[in-house]
């Protein structure tokens, strides 16, 4: 079985059919994140079928913890590569699509993976979460904030629930040792306004990788105090 193949049966596995084009959009996306990769570090990854499973994949999995119309508005916050946000607007063409990221060089990358995917309503902003989560023209405005960080989960609910509005939901990409997190992060999720609701356990397929999607409801405003100035939600965690 060929990666192409891989993407499109593994697809099936959300309860995705891909269309021709959304594949070729896909091919693309792999083809230039592997050209850039030779000039700046976007990815570990360097064969079609790794970046296929552990990328494309990997990202189409937050499905299973959404509720999609197609017409969300959607912020990625430390977005890397673009990973999740992008493969969920290739499938959702008319998701409303910010991705955020601290390091200007990737803000060109996704500017340039957008155009050439032909892609509409994405906004890619070089910045930190401390800062545009303090900002009214991104706090509190989505439907969904996704991330792949690697920040603990009291941390990295200080930098995304800000984002959500009240009815919202915040989905976070987990690996390992999901329940502990949760418990060491419900005091401060709550503090944010949020409730943890799910812990999705994800069979990613053709891989044997350990894959959660954390749950976390928006039910009340995050305090106007959250998030903290930067690398404070780092320094002290709730």
């Amino acid at each position: 079985m060929n990666y192409k193949h891989k993407l499109i049966e593994g697809a099936k596995d959300y309860g995705i059919d891909l269309s021709n084009r959304q594949v070729e959009q896909f091919i693309t996306y792999m083809n230039i994140l592997n050209d850039w990769n030779q000039k700046m570090n976007l990815t570990g990854l360097e064969e079609p079928e790794d970046i296929i499973i552990k990328h494309f994949l990997d990202s189409i999995s937050c499905v299973d913890g959404m509720n999609l119309t197609g017409n969300e508005k959607i912020i990625d916050v430390g977005t890397g590569a673009g990973f999740p946000g992008l493969p969920l607007k290739i499938i959702y063409p008319d998701l409303e699509l910010t991705l955020l990221d601290s390091l200007q060089k990737r803000i060109r990358f996704l500017e340039h993976v957008s155009t050439e995917l032909g892609l509409d309503n994405v906004e890619c902003i070089h910045g930190r979460a401390e800062d545009y989560g303090q900002d009214n023209s991104y706090r509190e405005k989505y439907d969904y904030v996704v991330a792949r960080a690697v920040a603990s989960l009291d941390v990295l609910s200080e930098y995304t629930l800000p984002f959500v509005k009240v009815g919202g939901s915040f989905i976070s990409q987990r690996g390992t040792n999901v329940k502990d997190e949760v418990i060491e992060s419900t005091e401060a999720v709550e503090t944010l306004g949020g409730r943890f609701e799910d812990i999705i356990e994800i069979d990613l397929p053709y891989s044997d990788a350990e894959r959660h999607l954390v749950i976390i409801s928006k039910l009340s405003k995050t305090p106007n105090k959250y998030p903290r100035r930067a690398g404070m939600p780092k320094k002290r965690p709730l």
